[in-house]
C-alpha cells in the first residue's frame, strides 16, 4: 500500500505546513515557496530562506476568494474593482487591495496592501482546499538564482529533502501580472 504521507505528497506538504515548515510547490510559470500565512515563525523563516526584507510584502495565493476575505478589507472595494477582480479568477494575475488593521505586518511589510490571487493551478487549488487557507507565495529561488521550473530544480537549489510538491507547472513563461485592485493599474507585467 502506498505511503499517503510520502515526501511529494500532497499529504505530506499539507502536515509540514500545519508544523509551520516552509514548503516548494509548482505554480502557474515556476515552483513557489509557500507557509501558512498566519505564521509569524514560518513566514520569518521563509523571508530568511529568500533573504527577502518583511518590508517588501507578500502574495498570498488561494483556491478561491472566500479564503482571502480574512486578509482583504472587502468593504472597501466596489462593485466594480471586485468585477475587475474576478473577471481574472482563477487565473494569473495577482491584485493588489486594502487590508483590514489586524492584517499582519509580516505579510503587507511596509504597506497597507496584499497581493492576492486564486490560481487556476490545480496543485495549487489542492494544496490550499487541503490546507483550507491560502499561502504565502514567492517564486522558489535563492537569492540571486533563476526560479525553480521542475521539482529537480527546487531540490538542487534547497537541498533533497526540502519539502516539495510533486507536480509540474502551468507552463506560463512569466511571473503573474501584478494589477492594483482601486486604479486598474498594472503595476508588473505578466
Amino acid at each position: 500500500m502506498e505511503n499517503q504521507h510520502a515526501p511529494g505528497s500532497l499529504a505530506y506538504c499539507v502536515e509540514q505546513l500545519q508544523q509551520q515548515s516552509v514548503i516548494a510547490y509548482p505554480t502557474e510559470a515556476v515552483f513557489g515557496l509557500g507557509c501558512d500565512p498566519d505564521s509569524e515563525s514560518a513566514v520569518m523563516a521563509l523571508l530568511a530562506l529568500k533573504q527577502r526584507p518583511v518590508e517588501k510584502g507578500l502574495i498570498l495565493i488561494a483556491a478561491d476568494y472566500a479564503q482571502l476575505e480574512p486578509y482583504v478589507a472587502d468593504r472597501e472595494l466596489s462593485i466594480i474593482q471586485r468585477e475587475r477582480m474576478f473577471s481574472h479568477w482563477p487565473g494569473p494575475v495577482t491584485f493588489v487591495v486594502p487590508v483590514p488593521p489586524h492584517t499582519p505586518r509580516w505579510l503587507t511589510g511596509r504597506f497597507d496592501s496584499l497581493a492576492i490571487r486564486v490560481s487556476d493551478h490545480p496543485d495549487v487549488q489542492a494544496l490550499c482546499r487541503a490546507f483550507d487557507k491560502p499561502l504565502v507565495s514567492t517564486s522558489a529561488n535563492l537569492s540571486g538564482e533563476p526560479p525553480c521550473r521542475s521539482v529537480t530544480e527546487v531540490l538542487a537549489q534547497f537541498g533533497t529533502d526540502f519539502p516539495v510538491l510533486h507536480g509540474e507547472t502551468g507552463g506560463r513563461l512569466n511571473p503573474s501580472e501584478i494589477r492594483d485592485v482601486i486604479t486598474g493599474e498594472q503595476i508588473r507585467q505578466g
